[in-house]
């Protein structure tokens, strides 16, 4: 008798300790909609190598994490991920953690030589999510082309994916 419950006391305190790893995240509220029209966050910008990491230079100065997202307002899957990224709860975590710059990637016909820059595969396929820790590192180089079908990926989902990667500073 002694050991069953001993057994049971046992499992019962690890599903106890799994329900608390997914608790850490924050939830989507009934005010996270995505909005329509869809967000158009790409503007045409041809940046210098030397733009980008003072870019990265300024986030990590300000306590945030850098975001750098490789896509173009004609694609839906970046105008998705940028619209769900605005989602109140998304917005303020974001805001509060990370600093994110769009770089437009025209027709696949400008800014492509940065995605070499920073060694990632010039492939076509958008959006590619870069984010780097503290020390201007990409923590995500093995999925930034996960993102080319947002549009698949549930709100909460997106949402769970950045919480993940912010740094505890």
């Amino acid at each position: 008798m002694l050991k069953s419950l001993t057994k049971f006391l046992s499992l019962s305190y690890l599903f106890f300790i799994c329900m608390n790893i997914n608790a850490e995240y924050l939830k989507l509220t009934s005010d996270d909609v995505l909005k329509t029209p869809l967000p158009l966050p790409y503007n045409g910008v041809v940046y210098k190598e030397s733009e980008v990491n003072v870019f990265l230079e300024n986030a990590v100065k300000e306590s945030r994490q850098p975001i750098v997202i490789f896509g173009g307002n004609w694609c839906p899957d970046c105008r998705i991920l940028d619209g769900t990224l605005k989602m109140p709860s998304i917005e303020s975590f974001l805001e509060s953690h990370y600093r994110i710059l769009h770089i437009d990637v025209g027709r696949y016909d400008i800014n492509m030589n940065l995605m070499d820059y920073f060694g990632i595969a010039k492939e076509k396929g958008v959006p590619r999510v870069l984010v780097f820790d503290m020390s201007k590192n990409i923590i995500n180089s093995s999925t930034t082309k996960e993102w080319t079908t947002a549009r698949d990926r549930k709100e909460q989902e997106i949402f769970n994916y950045f919480q993940d990667l912010v740094e505890k500073i």
